[in-house]
């Protein structure tokens, strides 16, 4: 009887056992092609067996069958390469602060009003997109925590809405490599899927507009339009209405930013919330004061913080030690979006206090500048990116 060694590798090959006998992914059934990797294990041993017993009965020779169930999608991905026109893009996904935030009023759809100065900053993240060769999208990441299914807006809305709108049929792989903490008002998720309406519509050959990316988006996320702003905007709203605006400061205004562990759900903020409560400055004066003299700590109001410290003590405890601490090392310091970072802007570094209590050892910094575009390109990360890290990793990297 002949011998048999059977091997699973990560190249799918079905070598021939005799010169006329060929058993390939294609042809290993009598009625066409099938798809062997969806077959049951019993199914699996059905078809060994039949390939030793043609193998018996044909030669002495040794059977090995090699399965990968990636080869075929690898042929096609390696077609697609080939065929399309743009088939990989690397795009940097920028997130932004709230240089002020006003609330305005709560509205009877149960979402409230805001008057906001959005700002792009150059911490980001990187995201890759490459044509999938199947009908579906597939996403991985370099860090944990970061849904993989349809409660990513990366993955699953952004992508699926432009399907939606403009009848595309293109299906991505993508690989987000994540910078940007998520609760942190920092707006982390809603630059991926600008990002990825941004690729989806590269890919395409650009089938919409960026003022119909603009307004498809807020279908999926109150601050996702702002993004397709040229990075500075004065937005209302929800946040979907969205005024370009120059930059109000030079873009070289060094920032950090201090963001503790835990993270503030935006829900709860709001539901803590009491307009009643709330700065009665007209954010159109807050604006006009930015473009004439720069940033100070007077005009950046943020509305959600009192809520945001009801929610986290420890952060109303942290923004007043940095402040104390700085000595007016920064121009302003504060709360951006609906928390938990803490902006200050000014300089590029925390308070010593940060580096020597063990209590903010695990918080995360990042030095950053104001970031914009220009027309019809997407934001590029700056020659020199955005340092993050935690104190204690900065302490290693020092001491090497």
């Amino acid at each position: 009887m002949a011998s048999c060694n059977i091997s699973f590798s990560s190249r799918l090959r079905f070598p021939s056992v005799s010169p006329r006998k060929n058993f390939a992914v294609d042809s290993f059934g009598p009625r066409g092609s099938f798809n062997f990797a969806s077959r049951s294990k019993h199914q699996k041993n059905l078809l060994i067996q039949k390939a030793i017993r043609c193998n018996s009965t044909a030669s002495k020779q040794q059977v090995e069958i090699v399965y990968d169930a990636d080869e075929r999608i690898n042929k096609l991905a390696d077609e697609v390469d080939r065929d399309a026109p743009l088939s990989r893009l690397t795009l940097f996904s920028p997130c932004k602060i709230n240089v002020f935030l006003r609330i305005t009023k709560k509205r009877e759809d149960g979402y409230h009003d805001l008057a906001s100065l959005f700002h792009v900053i150059s911490l980001g993240d990187t995201i890759k997109f490459s044509l999938s060769p199947s009908k579906k999208d597939r996403l991985s990441t370099n860090v944990s925590g970061v849904p993989l299914d349809d409660r990513n807006l990366v993955i699953i809305k952004a992508l699926n809405l432009y399907r939606k709108k403009t009848g595309c049929d293109q299906f991505f792989w993508i690989h987000l490599d994540k910078k940007v903490p998520t609760g942190a008002g920092l707006g982390g998720g809603s630059s991926n899927a600008a990002t990825a309406l941004w690729a989806a519509n590269q890919f395409s050959g650009c089938l919409a507009t960026e003022k119909d990316l603009q307004q498809w988006s807020s279908e999926i996320g109150s601050d996702i339009p702002f993004f397709f702003s040229e990075g500075a905007a004065f937005c209302t709203g929800r946040g979907e209405f969205v005024q370009n605006i120059p930059p109000p400061v030079p873009l070289d205004v060094p920032m950090v930013l201090i963001k503790p562990q835990e993270a503030c759900s935006t829900a709860e903020v709001y539901k803590r919330l009491r307009l009643d409560r709330t700065s009665d400055v007209d954010p159109l004066s807050l604006l006009d004061k930015i473009t004439k003299n720069g940033i100070s700590q007077d005009v950046c109001i943020n509305d959600l913080e009192p809520p945001a410290f009801e929610v986290l003590p420890s952060l109303k405890r942290l923004k007043q030690r940095i402040v104390s601490a700085s000595r007016g090392e920064f121009d302003a310091v504060f709360m951006s979006g609906s928390g938990s970072t803490i902006v200050g802007i000014g300089s590029p570094d925390p308070p010593g206090f940060i580096y020597n209590d063990n209590e903010f050892q695990d918080v995360f910094l990042a030095e950053a500048n104001f970031l914009t575009r220009e027309a019809n390109q997407w934001y590029r990360e700056p020659a020199t990116a955005s340092a993050c890290s935690t104190p204690s990793e900065r302490r290693e990297s020092a001491a090497a």
